[in-house]
């Protein structure tokens, strides 16, 4: 009788094939002599990037203009002097920061000495949000070139006009091996996180930073986060009730309050809370409406970036409205223009949305607070955020709040500027972010410290101690371990 055959073992499903993965193939080969580049060398790519800039800014605040009607001055100080700052500052640091850095000998090693050098990481991408999507591709991208590294930048999906500019900037500049653009949605961006990347630097939503941390996990990818959460503002009754109503409504309604570090609600001390109520109110007139013919009408207000945005926006307000909440001032809109005014709510109930989900829209929710303490539990009882401001003319006032709140970055008397401050590492921590970014920090995020420790030749202060294990290095070793 014939032995009966065994059946098949079913096949593995093949993977398939990764339409980037001969893109990224190029880029790993050029790495390597990116790597060996001078300083000099990294410093003409960051001058010829900010000339770009320069020559280029009208095509900048067009593009903006295009995605979602961003006002071109909001353009300039935004988007193009932020890369500006970053590219000088990092142009004018390289030198120092690509220099070996000396490090003490202990005793026990003497004869020895360390450095820690600095080495780029290889081939990293960049994931761009849409709500700053120019600067928020460049300003990671300079800190990549400057560590010496090859660059995929994947622009977002939502500001159409901006990520074909940046497509264009990386063909006028860059060597498609060195600087590649990839333009598409969120399937290029799957096929894109799985490619086995040296780093990934990410700007978005917690919920997408979880899913590029888990593709970055199978390959065991250096990660950058930069993601949100809901930043708080406490005005204390210390404080210049004019000057942090004008620095919180600029904050929270620069670019239609789609910023990652505004303003996501206020804590107010109730003694003060109608009074800046009102300084808000009279300082939103001032800013969008100084002739009295509309806040829509005005050049100054950018708009939702898109119809999904801006029903999400709407479904929040009336939520707030069902539950009870007062619109102070706003709360007047045209979906057809994705247009929402810079609404102000009071008496915003517990369970409201409003105050559950990072709103990054025009909608200021106002809370009332007794005393410090109070202001820090509320903050605390809830994911840490990504900023903090501090209203308050008390050094006292200052530093409880700012030791008492967890939060990624602060500002003090201000809303946003810590962002712009290319000294200041900026990111989150916990939900609100991982790692940190902009100058000397984002060039670090982007390179691998390596230390190094030289030893002389011949005999060393250890070599006493090799085996065997005789009763007299047994000796030395004690010694060792008592006195070094």
């Amino acid at each position: 009788m014939s032995p009966v055959a065994a059946p098949a073992a079913p096949s593995a499903p093949v993977a398939a094939p990764n339409p980037y993965q001969a893109a990224f193939e190029a880029l790993r080969r050029r790495a390597p002599a990116l790597r060996q580049e001078d300083v000099a060398a990294r410093r003409t790519r960051l001058h010829r990037l900010g000339d770009w800039l320069t020559v280029n800014r009208e095509a900048i605040q067009e593009a903006l203009y295009a995605d979602f009607r961003k006002p071109p001055s909001e353009t300039d100080i935004t988007e193009i002097w932020a890369a500006q700052v970053e590219l000088k500052h990092t142009a004018g640091h390289l030198k120092k920061w690509l220099a070996p850095r000396r490090v003490g000998t202990p005793l026990a090693l003497a004869g020895t000495r360390g450095w820690v050098q600095v080495e780029p990481k290889g081939v990293v991408l960049i994931i761009a949000p849409w709500n700053y999507p120019f600067y928020l591709a460049v300003d990671p991208l300079v800190s990549a070139i400057a560590a010496g590294n090859a660059v995929v930048i994947k622009p977002a999906e939502q500001t159409p006009a901006t990520s074909a500019l940046l497509r264009r900037l990386a063909e006028e500049l860059f060597r498609a091996d060195e600087v590649l653009v990839v333009e598409g949605d969120k399937d290029v961006a799957t096929d894109l996180l799985r490619l086995p990347w040296d780093h990934i630097f990410f700007t978005g939503s917690p919920a997408v930073g979880k899913i590029v941390m888990r593709a970055a996990a199978e390959h065991l990818s250096g990660l950058t986060l930069e993601l949100g959460g809901k930043s708080p503002a406490i005005v204390d009754a210390t404080a210049n009730l004019r000057d942090a109503a004008e620095k919180i409504v600029w904050g929270k309604f620069l670019n239609a309050g789609q910023t990652c570090v505004a303003p996501d609600y206020l804590l107010v001390q109730r003694p003060v809370l109608g009074p800046l109520v009102e300084e808000i109110k009279a300082a939103i007139g001032r800013f969008y409406d100084p002739a009295g013919a509309g806040i829509k009408a005005s050049e100054s207000y950018a708009r939702v970036v898109n119809p999904h945005h801006f029903h999400r926006l709407a479904a929040l307000l009336e939520d707030a409205e069902t539950r009870g909440a007062t619109v102070a001032t706003g709360g007047t809109f045209d979906a057809a223009e994705r247009y929402l005014a810079p609404t102000v709510l009071t008496g915003v109930p517990v369970g409201a949305a409003v105050l559950e989900e990072e709103i990054f829209g025009p909608l200021l929710p106002v809370l009332p607070f007794d005393e410090l303490p109070d202001a820090a539990a509320y903050v605390n009882a809830r994911p840490k955020p990504l900023a903090q401001y501090v209203f308050t003319t008390s050094p006292a006032n200052r530093r409880y709040l700012l030791g008492a709140v967890a939060a990624g970055g602060a500002a003090v008397n201000e809303t946003i500027l810590h962002l712009a401050h290319p000294d200041l590492p900026f990111g989150g921590v916990g939900t609100s972010g991982l790692g940190k970014a902009h100058g000397h920090a984002g060039f670090l995020a982007f390179s691998n410290e390596k230390g190094v420790l030289q030893q002389r030749v011949g005999f060393t202060a250890l070599k006493p101690m090799y085996p065997p294990y005789t009763s007299g290095v047994k000796r030395l070793i004690g010694w060792l371990l008592a006195y070094l």
